[in-house]
């Protein structure tokens, strides 16, 4: 699988959304990352289903919505309407897991499932076949400025030797330099805030992320 960079939304300046998108679009972004909290399953409230809405309007781009909100499968089919490629929930979240996936998928989307940087690989292994992709969450949601937690990392191998042969997700304190550890570790999609939407140049932001996949080629 080749290295795909996911800017998350979040960080970009929403009173310019249209041409914030169109921007890391030109610059080489694979996927836009959506952030969705609901203020219960983690402290913050970002946005809902109208704003992914207009999000699918300004670009073609896949779409990853991370559901960082409780009982996700009363929410899920809303998502999907709005434009969401792929709809991505918690394992910590209340709800029976099979029933999520299987709302998800009866509505067209794929499917993630993440693990909290507390939670273990294992959680998921009863579902692995039935999921798209892994996100490893490499900072605790919901919380702003945190730092790149490397003692996640493991769980990538780990999802592999239990046979998941899909996407692996990396979010949290994504920069050029943690780029390369999470990329040596085999994650496939990288999601980047601030050290996209928050550089003049998101060329070369993204280029000096991306370029974590050349190095990890060098060193192997």
């Amino acid at each position: 699988m080749s290295l795909k960079i996911a800017p998350s939304l979040l960080s970009a300046d929403f009173a310019q959304l249209r041409s914030e998108i169109a921007d890391v679009e030109r610059a080489g972004a694979d996927w836009l990352h959506l952030d969705v909290m609901d203020g219960h399953f983690v402290p913050n409230i970002t946005f809902g289903p109208p704003l992914v809405k207009s999000v699918r309007k300004a670009t073609e781009m896949f779409l990853d919505a991370h559901l960082m909100i409780s009982h996700p499968a009363q929410y899920v089919a809303s998502f999907i309407a709005a434009g969401a490629d792929m709809v991505t929930f918690h394992i910590e979240a209340e709800d029976e897991p099979r029933e999520v996936i299987a709302r998800i998928r009866g509505d067209g989307a794929q499917v993630g499932m993440v693990l909290n940087p507390d939670t273990a690989a294992e959680r998921l292994e009863p579902f692995l076949g039935e999921l798209d992709m892994v996100l490893v969450m490499s900072v605790f949601p919901g919380f702003g400025g945190q730092s790149f937690m490397p003692e996640v990392l493991p769980k990538i191998a780990r999802l592999r030797e239990l046979g998941f042969a899909g996407e692996i997700e990396i979010d949290g304190g994504i920069a050029p330099d943690t780029a390369v550890q999470a990329v040596a570790a085999g994650a496939t999609i990288l999601v980047a805030g601030s050290a996209i939407f928050g550089k003049p140049d998101r060329r070369a932001a993204i280029a000096a992320i991306r370029a974590a996949e050349q190095q990890d080629q060098m060193a192997g």
